[in-house]
Parts: structure tokens; sequence; C-alpha cells
């Protein structure tokens, strides 16, 4: 499988784990926002319904500044995208997978229903980590692959060629 391939099918998995996630808590479980279910002494299912992106920054209550975002949204998405279809190397097309497949489902999060549903909720006595989702998860494992990839790419080509017989 290409990379550019694999990228993909990682994109459709999260897109579809993500989803799923969301449906059982919306229609399965029937949670209504700010509804919490404790799993564990350190989780908790906590709906909460994200009108901004990344940690509820530039939250928007109208339709326009909802239809900005979802808009900021398709455009990344679309960028990131051509470079998962130009990128040659496995673990690139994957972060890049990772991050389209959170991207198209918070985004049709956003184009659904106006908002992020958010539910993982981590904590260590009174101390709440962000609420955050599966599509969250994905974008930010996929950022660190990319930092990870751009910072220590260049030093395993390097490796190779000093190990490579000349010809």
């Amino acid at each position: 499988m290409t990379p550019r391939m694999a990228g993909a099918l990682l994109a459709l998995i999260v897109l579809v784990v993500d989803r799923a996630s969301k449906l059982w808590l919306l229609d399965g479980l029937k949670m209504i926002e700010g509804q919490q279910i404790a799993l564990a002494p350190f989780f908790n299912l906590h709906l909460l319904w994200n009108t901004g992106i990344s940690y509820s920054l530039f939250p928007q209550s109208t339709a326009s500044g909802r239809g900005a975002l979802l808009a900021v949204t398709i455009v990344a998405t679309m960028l990131l995208g051509l470079w998962l279809w130009r990128t040659s190397g496995r673990l690139p097309a994957l972060a890049l997978g990772a991050i389209i497949g959170g991207a198209l489902g918070n985004g049709y999060d956003r184009f659904a229903y106006g908002a992020v549903a958010d539910f993982c909720d981590f904590h260590i006595g009174g101390w709440h980590w962000y609420v955050f989702n599966v599509a969250d998860t994905a974008i930010v494992l996929g950022v660190a692959l990319l930092a990870y990839d751009g910072l220590f790419a260049e030093k395993r080509g390097r490796a190779r060629q000093a190990g490579a017989s000349p010809r």
C-alpha cells in the first residue's frame, strides 16, 4: 500500500470512529449538554458543545461565525489533502491522514450541529483536563507525528546515505 493510500485509509478510519463515538453518545446514550457519566475514578463522559476551535478558542455563536469556521476547516482539509497526495513518506502520510480524519469529524459536527461534540474528560481529583473527542485526539497525534518527522527526517536521511554503498 502506498503512503498516500495508507494516509487516506487512516483518515477514513478516524472519521468513522469519531462519528460512531459521537452517535453512540448522542443517539445511544442520549446524553444532553453538561451531562456526566463516571466510567473510572479518572475518566468521565461529559458532553459539551464546543462552538470554537481547539480549547474553545474563537467561539462563534452566530451562523456567519460558524460558517467561517467551517470554511476554514474545509480549506485547511483540502490543503492537507494536497500535502498528503504529494507526500512519499509513510510517517507523514499517516500523520496527515490522522489530521484530515479528525478535521472531517469535527467539520461534520460543525455542519450538522453548529458545534463540535466533546466528551472525553480525564481528571485527577478536582483537576480536569480539557474535554475533547476522538477527532481532537487524532489531530494532536498527527501534529506530533509531523513534528517528529520534521525534526528527525533529515537525520534519518543522512544516516541512510552514510550507510549506502557508493555506486
